[in-house]
């Protein structure tokens, strides 16, 4: 188990260097950039939505003052969100907002620094690369992307610039994620022999909005630019407000939940991107014309390409019973790190008894806590400025100023990307997924999985 420890550092170290080759340095142009401390830094916003309005927006307005940050425009396609995210805004900076009609408005507006970006889902990336284009910085709500022609286009666009870029992937500005992180690479966890995601609630009318569907006119908006690069379809209010429910707006499940925990497998093991993945799921119980199932078990492989080491990883997620809520448990022989209880123990490890068996010495955890208050992610509608959001935003606003590489760079959302498109694909295939490394492309079927 010692030479499995050492292969397991050296081998993270290895992959360590290899994912973040060229993201920490600063280059003379990222020097030049620096804004200075007395200097407002001019924020705008994409996409007036509740992730937004009720979370992002009160993480912001906790550090905002401090760090000197403004917001001074917002973009919105929808004429009724736009004049409700203005007057919303106002009364919370007090100054006027530059209302746009649509993100080409709004980069024109003199000396914009940064935006926010939340908007639907297969959007996400596309936007990205409407900001660094224009020049600013930019925290991203994932999923980053849905597509992997969207992803390898966004991944290019970023690092074509010196631009800030942080994913919404928050738990890398959680106390009790960091300190998982360093216990697992510093290799007192042990190889990793299992982990366990799941996501479930009970919400018939999670990802609906049938009041706003009722508002929403063809008239009202531009339809066209909502589509972006998706096939061409009939204008539909429930695909617009209503996306998480309808590939290929946004494939559901994976995207809004397993990315946020797949990609802590990704962080804690620099591991890039899974080595396959099978996956099942189904419309079994909220058959309201959707598109995106409402439980699926997905089932995936990881390790070094081409070896025989590696770990199983599990995610499930339902949405008619919530019992087991949202959790990751990491396995190895010697016990368990629990993100739920935010403790690491000796559960489950290989005990004296049956250790002897084999003529093998018992390996046990020590009890850990990862953090001595307790840290979950808020998961409700409703969310406000909870600590990992909140943590996230102001290391942003922070890298922003100082043009340091944010906790989750943009290689985490191409990383968490290639984990969802491939679990997308098992899905709608049948079939298990790869990843061709060489075209950077997802495989199901033998074929290239677009949509």
């Amino acid at each position: 188990m010692e030479n499995s420890r050492r292969k397991f550092i050296k081998q993270s170290a290895i992959f360590a260097a290899a994912t973040y080759a060229g993201t920490m340095g600063m280059s003379a142009k990222s020097y030049g950039r620096i804004i200075g401390a007395n200097d407002r830094v001019r924020v705008g916003v994409v996409g007036f939505s509740d992730r937004f309005k009720d979370t992002l927006l009160p993480c912001f307005l906790n550090h905002n003052k401090e760090l000197n940050f403004d917001i001074v425009g917002l973009s919105d396609l929808w004429n009724y969100r736009r004049d409700l995210g203005i007057a919303h805004l106002k009364e919370k900076f007090g100054h006027d907002i530059k209302a746009c009609r649509n993100n080409d408005e709004l980069y024109a507006t003199k000396d914009l620094d940064a935006v926010i970006i939340s908007t639907a889902d297969f959007q996400h990336a596309l936007h990205t690369i409407e900001a660094v284009k224009a020049n600013c910085d930019a925290y991203v709500e994932k999923p980053f992307a849905e597509t992997m022609d969207d992803a390898k286009a966004a991944l290019k666009a970023v690092k074509a610039t010196d631009r800030i870029v942080q994913i919404g992937s928050q738990r890398r500005s959680g106390e009790n994620y960091v300190n998982a992180a360093k216990f697992i690479q510093d290799g007192k966890f042990g190889p990793i022999t299992a982990v366990d995601l799941v996501w479930n609630v009970n919400q018939p009318g999670r990802w609906r909005r049938p009041d706003l569907v009722a508002k929403l006119k063809e008239e009202d908006i531009d339809w066209k630019r909502f589509l972006l690069n998706r096939p061409n379809e009939a204008f539909d209010p429930r695909k617009y407000l209503e996306y998480r429910l309808f590939w290929p707006y946004s494939s559901g499940m994976p995207g809004q939940w397993m990315s946020h925990q797949i990609d802590t497998v990704h962080w804690f093991t620099n591991l890039k991107h899974p080595r396959s993945v099978v996956a099942n799921g189904g419309i079994y119980t909220w058959k309201d014309g959707r598109r995106n199932w409402d439980s699926m078990v997905a089932v995936f492989d990881y390790g070094q390409p081409n070896a025989e080491d590696g770990f199983q990883v599990t995610f499930t997620s339902r949405m008619q019973n919530s019992v087991g809520d949202v959790g990751e448990v990491y396995y190895s022989n010697g016990g368990e790190l629990n993100l739920i209880t935010n403790k690491v123990s000796p559960k489950g490890g290989l005990k004296e008894r049956e250790a002897a068996a084999m003529g093998m010495k018992a390996n046990l955890l020590p009890e850990f806590d990862l953090s001595k208050t307790e840290i979950k992610a808020a998961t409700g509608a409703n969310m406000g400025g909870d600590s990992l959001t909140s943590g996230h935003m102001r290391n942003w606003m922070e890298c922003v100023r100082s043009r340091k590489t944010p906790n989750a760079p943009v290689e985490a959302g191409y990383s968490h990307s290639i984990a969802n498109i491939m679990t997308n694909a098992a899905v709608r295939t049948g079939a298990k997924s790869t990843f061709d490394e060489s075209r950077q492309e997802v495989i199901a079927n033998g074929k290239v999985f677009k949509y």
